[in-house]
């Protein structure tokens, strides 16, 4: 997985969209970014973070300020360079997963702050094979964990992928990716754009924009 997160005009390097975006268009429906509910039960202990085999953060970020405000996860001009120009963010303080803001035109970005529990990682790791069959850790970013997961691999029938990174033992910050028709992997499949969109996310969360 390339840990190197330039941004380069057009998103060239992780092959999101073209140069151009549509205020108003969508290439098609994108999933909502799923979340860990029925993982980790509140009956098996919130204290027990991270749980066996789950890597710890080291140095934990605080997002409250951008859980009041998640379309800040990303600049203007990242956003642009991601899915075209033009393109309106979209937030949702009260979506099912958490605090959300998305960026839809040809390629589809999500970035949801979890308030589903407080376990972080540790959510996703217990639902590794049950809830998730698709579970594939990725490398570290900056030392902050990440994995990308979900029910069925979508990266070659819908070049989607969703990953989550933990920003603390307690928190997660996921984003979901979906590849514009014309670049699916062009650059990598969809767990390396996402894994590159979270890069730039977790940049933003540690300079408190």
């Amino acid at each position: 997985m390339k840990r190197g997160l330039p941004l380069l005009a057009c998103a060239a390097l992780i092959g999101l969209s073209g140069c151009s975006g549509s205020a108003d268009g969508h290439a098609g429906a994108t999933a909502t970014p799923s979340s860990p509910a029925s993982a980790a039960p509140a009956s098996q202990g919130a204290a027990q973070v991270p749980g066996p085999g789950v890597p710890k953060v080291e140095t934990p970020i605080d997002t409250a300020r951008f859980r009041a405000a998640p379309c800040g996860s990303l600049t203007p001009a990242q956003a642009e360079n991601l899915v075209g120009a033009g393109i309106v963010p979209r937030p949702d303080l009260n979506a099912p997963a958490g605090p959300s803001c998305a960026w839809h035109s040809q390629a589809h970005v999500i970035v949801t702050f979890s308030n589903v529990d407080n376990l972080g990682l540790t959510s996703y790791y217990r639902a590794k094979g049950t809830v998730y069959p698709f579970f594939m850790p990725l490398d570290p970013i900056g030392g902050y964990p990440i994995v990308a997961y979900g029910q069925i691999d979508l990266r070659a029938s819908k070049a989607q992928c969703e990953v989550a990174l933990g920003t603390s033992d307690r928190d997660t910050v996921a984003v979901s990716v979906t590849q514009s028709p014309q670049n699916r992997g062009a650059n990598g499949d969809a767990c390396e754009s996402a894994h590159q969109v979270a890069g730039l996310v977790l940049s933003n969360l540690k300079g408190g924009r």
